[in-house]
C-alpha cells in the first residue's frame, strides 16, 4: 500500500476528484492505496440522495459551506477542518465491498493506542460508546474499490446540526434519507491533547506500521490536470450536486403576517422545478400563474429563483407581503 499526498488542498470538489482518479488511473490489481484530505467546511452528499432534502440551504449560503455529491452511497455528512476523512482504495476482490470492519480495524487499532474506545457498531459507524465519532461508505468500478470514512476529530458539532437540519415535512421523495446520530469529536477521548497534524501523522505511522519509510505516490503534474479537470467537469458541476437528486416534492405551508397564508407545492425533477402551484387566503390583483409559470423550468435553488422573479411584483398576486419572506417559502 501506497500513501498519496494531497498536498494539503482542502477544497472539497478537488479531494474527491482525486478519490476518484486514482480510483480509476492509479495502480493495477493489488496495488492499494492510503488517502487522507481534511476539507473546508462542506456538506458531503451521498450518491442517490437529494440535495435539497439534506442540506439547510439558508444557514449553507449565510455561511459559505460547500455542497459536493459523492460517488459513494449513504447519508449526507458535514466537514470542516477539523474532520480527517480516509480512504482506502484498493482492489475489488468480491470479498471487500460491505466489509467495512476490514477496514475500520487499522482505524480502530489506532484510536485504541491513544486511549479513545472505538468500535465498529452498527452497518458502518464508529461510536465511542453511544456517541458517532465517524461515518463510512464505499464505491466500487470496474474491478476497484475505495472504503472512506470521517473521523471527527475536533469540528464544530453546532455547525453540523445547522447545516443539515432541514425540516422533513417539507419534502415528498423516495430518496434515501439522512439518519441523525449523537455525535461526539476523537479529542474529547484523548488522553493527551493532540493538534489535528499530530493526530493525522500517529494515524497514518499506525496504519502503515513505521514512523519513517512511508511508501508514497507523489502526484506528477499530468495527475494533478487531470485531477482538477475532473474537479471542474463533476463535483464543482451544479448539474452533479444538484440536479442528479431524486424527483420530489416541496409543500411549506406558513402564515405572513398582514398578507394571509400561503400553501406553496413545487415538483422538482432533475433539480428543475417542473410545476408550481400557490395555495392560501391572500388577496392579489393578479392570476398567480404570473409566478408559477415563471418558476416551471427553472433550477431549484434560491439564485436562479430570485432571478426567474426578479422583475415581477409579488404584490399583484399576494397582496403585501415581503419579496424576500415569500420567496423563503419556497426552500
Amino acid at each position: 500500500m501506497r500513501f498519496i499526498d494531497n498536498g494539503n488542498n482542502h477544497d472539497p470538489a478537488w479531494n474527491l476528484a482525486l478519490e476518484e482518479y486514482a480510483l480509476r488511473k492509479l495502480g493495477g490489481e493489488g496495488e492499494d492505496f492510503l488517502l487522507f484530505y481534511i476539507n473546508e467546511p462542506s456538506i458531503i452528499i451521498g450518491k442517490n440522495q437529494n440535495t435539497a432534502e439534506e442540506v439547510n440551504s439558508a444557514y449553507v449560503e449565510e455561511h459559505g459551506i460547500h455542497v459536493v455529491r459523492r460517488l459513494s452511497g449513504g447519508g449526507a455528512v458535514y466537514h470542516d477542518l477539523g474532520n480527517l476523512n480516509f480512504s482506502f482504495i484498493t482492489t475489488d476482490d468480491g470479498k471487500s465491498f460491505h466489509n467495512f470492519r476490514k477496514f475500520t480495524e487499522p482505524v480502530v487499532e489506532a484510536l485504541r493506542k491513544l486511549g479513545v474506545d472505538a468500535e465498529l457498531t452498527g452497518r458502518n459507524d464508529l461510536q465511542v460508546g453511544q456517541r458517532k465519532i465517524s461515518g463510512n461508505a464505499q464505491f466500487a468500478s470496474k474491478g476497484r474499490m475505495f472504503s472512506h470514512g470521517t473521523l471527527l476529530f475536533n469540528s464544530e458539532v453546532d455547525a453540523i446540526v445547522s447545516a443539515l437540519n432541514v425540516n422533513p415535512a417539507k419534502f415528498e421523495s423516495k430518496a434515501t434519507k439522512s439518519v441523525r446520530s449523537r455525535v461526539a469529536n476523537i479529542s474529547e477521548f484523548l488522553r493527551e491533547p493532540l493538534t489535528m497534524e499530530q493526530f493525522r501523522r500517529f494515524l497514518l505511522e499506525s496504519i502503515f506500521g513505521s514512523s519513517d519509510d512511508i511508501p508514497e505516490y507523489r502526484l506528477t503534474e499530468a495527475d494533478l490536470a487531470a485531477v482538477e479537470q475532473l474537479a471542474a467537469e463533476r463535483y464543482r458541476s451544479w448539474d452533479w450536486n444538484y440536479g442528479r437528486s431524486p424527483a420530489f416534492n416541496v409543500r411549506q405551508v406558513k402564515r405572513l403576517e398582514g398578507a394571509g397564508t400561503f400553501d406553496v407545492r413545487l415538483n422538482v425533477q432533475d433539480g428543475v422545478i417542473a410545476e408550481a402551484s400557490v395555495f392560501g387566503d391572500f388577496f392579489g390583483t393578479a392570476d398567480v400563474s404570473l409566478v408559477t409559470d415563471r418558476l416551471a423550468g427553472v433550477k431549484y435553488n434560491a439564485q436562479d429563483v430570485a432571478a426567474a422573479l426578479a422583475d415581477v411584483d409579488l404584490t399583484l398576486c399576494f397582496g403585501p407581503v415581503d419579496r424576500e419572506e415569500w420567496l423563503a417559502l419556497l426552500f
